[in-house]
């Protein structure tokens, strides 16, 4: 993921705190972030550290919408963090930094250089999150688990140029990311392993049809 902060010395990023209001806070492992004013006008950047942002079905069924990693911006705008149903989980201790969005967009902070790099670069980060949410929705449009899978592998694949993917996540949270049932998606992975598609070794698959 690209760095909000690339380009700006440590002076500069005070500055740029101090110009939006910006609050970090830190959070354990497993621990709900957020839950206070995740309704409120916000942007988020994960300073370091992993979090998902979980949906929680009427049955109680848990939907993974999104994986956060060092860097990863989610905000009001353009995440469901607002949603009731709706979830922000530390995967391991997280630190993120909390950004007032009307402090953000206040035109007075173009005459500031330091803002300017710092707003590209944000925008440049949430561009890549949005073609990422296509990517997902090319992935959910598929109607049978084997189609999902492929289509995701497909994706990893071009990505990356490698016939060999590294799952950014547990094959139970892959299970959640392509909507599907955890049971039924291992089931598909062994037909794919036995008809000569895929080899599986830890987190790793590698694509044996390329």
């Amino acid at each position: 993921m690209n760095d909000p902060f690339n380009e700006l010395s440590r002076l500069q990023k005070d500055k740029l705190s101090v110009l939006l209001g910006a609050h970090i806070y830190k959070y354990g492992k497993e621990q709900e972030m957020l839950p206070t004013i995740k309704n409120g006008n916000i942007i988020g950047i994960i300073l370091d550290g992993t979090a998902q942002v979980i949906y929680t079905e009427y049955n109680g069924n848990e939907i993974l919408l999104e994986e956060l990693t060092t860097n990863s911006v989610f905000g009001s705008n353009f995440s469901p963090i607002s949603n009731e149903n709706c979830q922000i989980i530390s995967k391991e201790n997280t630190e993120t930094l909390v950004i007032d969005y009307d402090k953000l967009i206040n035109p007075k902070n173009l005459k500031y250089s330091y803002f300017n790099i710092f707003f590209r670069n944000l925008f440049e980060i949430i561009n890549i999150k949005f073609k990422e949410t296509n990517e997902r929705i090319q992935i959910l449009e598929r109607k049978q688990i084997r189609d999902k899978l492929l289509e995701y592998f497909e994706i990893r694949y071009k990505k990356s140029g490698s016939r060999n993917i590294y799952l950014p996540f547990t094959f139970r949270e892959l299970a959640d990311y392509i909507a599907v049932n955890r049971s039924a998606m291992f089931r598909e992975l062994k037909h794919l392993k036995e008809e000569g598609f895929i080899e599986v070794k830890n987190n790793k698959i590698t694509l044996l049809y390329k």
